[in-house]
């Protein structure tokens, strides 16, 4: 047999944040733990699907009308309207005045690189920055799809908080026009997000200069304050583009559910770039799934089935937020050494530890731990249970390994 003409095929890395699972499925230890992958997990460590979810999938199911068609190539529209409404408030005159388009697409990532495609080919500045850290897929989704990507500082490890004087001097010396990604709350690894004020600042300074914000909300889960930075630009009559996920706020990870929406300065603006979208999606995967958006559009649309979710929502940010609490304490109590009063001023899934790629080495060899090399940990992995094996374990990380 002759050789396989991919035999220079060289074998890829594993994604350095999916590949935290590889690891921790061929781990055989019963202590094992997984914190890698931003996925709410139960008290017990199980997957949580929504009882309004499950109970608009049997609507759903129920309904003999239904059938199994291609969607337009923008979606769903229901769901489009429905999600547009979602993040940027019910009254929002943007909506009002048609100035906004949205489009269905593939989750949170499919909403940015249908967004990044569409600025690649449309948008006069190639650039976009991204804040220093981000989610590890940003800039490759941004690369693949022909922008440049430059970077803006936002974490200050001394304090474990935001670089506000260093964020506002990258985005000062940016030029005029460049597109910024903004995470639009529970900033992704980091936890830290700017507050009212700051982002105000944030504001007028974007457009004093003509940059373009590009939101990427993955986490609006306290419905109208998590979208507060988003609506803050909005209301000013300027443009921007927004990213949503329905993946954590519903739990539908693997339905990949999202909508990017494009706020434009007239209708009739919109109405191009809307023609201009389809052109972008057409080539790439001609239509989203009808599954997943029919669920969401379901549950938006009826008040008492969005009172649940609501309902639904806060108790999963009760649990994160006890379990940051619980972690808290528990350093305390061994005495671990620093200050440890990051993890419950952080907010979202996620908390940025400020373990090193060593420590988090140890902590996987020693302790059977799962975290990305970053030293990020999704806070919705944990459990009572288990919270005692990861402080025993950070406290020997930290007072073992350099």
């Amino acid at each position: 047999m002759s050789d396989s003409v991919f035999a220079s095929v060289v074998q890829a890395p594993e994604d350095p944040i999916l590949g935290v699972t590889v690891a921790y499925n061929k781990d055989q230890s019963p202590v094992k733990l997984n914190l890698g992958v931003g996925a709410y997990r139960t008290e017990e460590g199980k997957p949580l699907v929504l009882n309004v979810v499950r109970k608009a999938e049997q609507m759903l199911v129920n309904d003999q009308s239904r059938v199994k068609e291609y969607l337009p190539i923008t979606g769903l529209a229901d769901f489009n309207k429905l999600s547009a409404k979602l993040i940027f408030g019910a009254n929002s005159p943007a909506i009002q005045e048609n100035r906004v388009t949205t489009v269905q697409c593939l989750s949170g990532t499919g909403s940015l690189r249908v967004g990044a495609e569409f600025l690649a080919r449309h948008y006069h500045e190639k650039t976009i920055y991204i804040p220093q850290p981000t989610w590890g897929n940003h800039p490759k989704v941004f690369t693949l799809a022909g922008l440049s990507v430059k970077s803006y500082r936002y974490y200050d490890p001394s304090t474990r908080g935001l670089d506000f004087s260093g964020l506002l001097e990258d985005l000062g010396s940016a030029p005029s026009g460049a597109i910024v990604l903004l995470h639009a709350c529970a900033h992704n690894p980091t936890g830290v997000d700017p507050t009212s004020d700051q982002w105000e600042q944030i504001r007028q300074l974007m457009r004093s200069k003509g940059l373009l914000p590009f939101f990427d909300s993955a986490y609006q889960r306290n419905l109208d304050a998590d979208a507060g930075s988003i609506r803050l630009f909005v209301a000013d009559g300027g443009e921007c583009l927004a990213a949503q996920s329905y993946a954590k706020n519903m739990g539908l990870y693997g339905e990949r559910v999202g909508a990017l929406s494009i706020v434009c300065k007239t209708a009739d603006v919109a109405t191009r770039v809307e023609s201009q979208l389809k052109l972008v999606i057409r080539p790439m995967y001609s239509n989203p799934p009808i599954h997943g958006a029919s669920i969401v559009a379901t549950i938006l649309k009826d008040g008492d089935m969005y009172t649940e979710w609501s309902v639904e929502l806060k108790a999963m940010a009760d649990r994160i937020i006890s379990m940051r609490q619980q972690l808290y304490d528990a350093l305390c109590a061994r005495g671990t050494p620093g200050d440890w009063s990051h993890i419950i001023k952080q907010i979202g899934m996620f908390t940025f530890t400020g373990l090193n790629t060593n420590q988090v080495a140890f902590m996987t060899k020693e302790y059977h731990i799962y975290m990305t090399s970053d030293g990020r940990i999704s806070m919705a992995g944990l459990s009572s249970r288990t919270v005692p094996h990861l402080a025993d374990a950070i406290h020997a990380a930290v007072t073992s390994v350099a």
